[in-house]
């Protein structure tokens, strides 16, 4: 796996400050995408054991709320386990909160996917559509997009929309 960049303090990708890992690679291509520079596999750094753990050592900063995982596509990322990995060890080493952008929709994910995903608090689902896309939506580009409570959504066994309410 290879990544186009790390931020420490992100203020745009989910509530809080956050660091923010953009995975590289992307098999979507949608249309008027904002990081098409990162849909190429072997763009960027390597993402390996020491990179993983530089990531979740940026985020245990006592300002960092948690965790955002973008790209590129995240869940694009199944050639290895470091996706697994890495949202494993930041709720072993932190417990803070993750979120992570998919172009894919909850429903479709594979067995894989949904192993990643069961770690995840918040998930915005779906691909960018450029005909929809609303620049009031909070943390996401277009209105087919949603913004799921993974957790309460695994308990329920139903889609639960994400309400700011929940503090994370």
């Amino acid at each position: 796996m290879k990544y186009a960049q790390m931020r420490q303090f992100d203020v745009a990708n989910g509530v809080g400050i956050r660091t923010s890992l953009f995975a590289s690679g992307c098999h979507f291509h949608c249309k008027n995408c904002f990081n098409e520079e990162y849909w190429p596999f072997d763009y960027g750094m390597e993402y390996d054991d020491a990179a993983m753990q530089k990531f979740i050592d940026m985020g245990k900063n006592p300002n960092v709320t948690g965790y955002s995982l973008l790209g590129g596509e995240p869940l694009d990322q199944l050639m290895d386990d470091m996706m697994l990995k890495t949202v494993q060890e930041i709720k072993k080493q932190t417990g803070k909160t993750i979120w992570m952008w998919t172009g894919f929709t909850f429903e479709t994910l594979n067995e894989k996917q949904k192993e990643i995903v069961k770690y995840v608090d918040v998930l915005v689902d779906g691909q960018f559509v450029d005909e929809k896309k609303n620049l009031t939506l909070l943390f996401r580009g277009s209105e087919n997009q949603r913004i799921i409570d993974v957790q309460k959504t695994l308990a329920a066994g139903e889609i639960i929309p994400w309400e700011r309410k929940n503090g994370y």
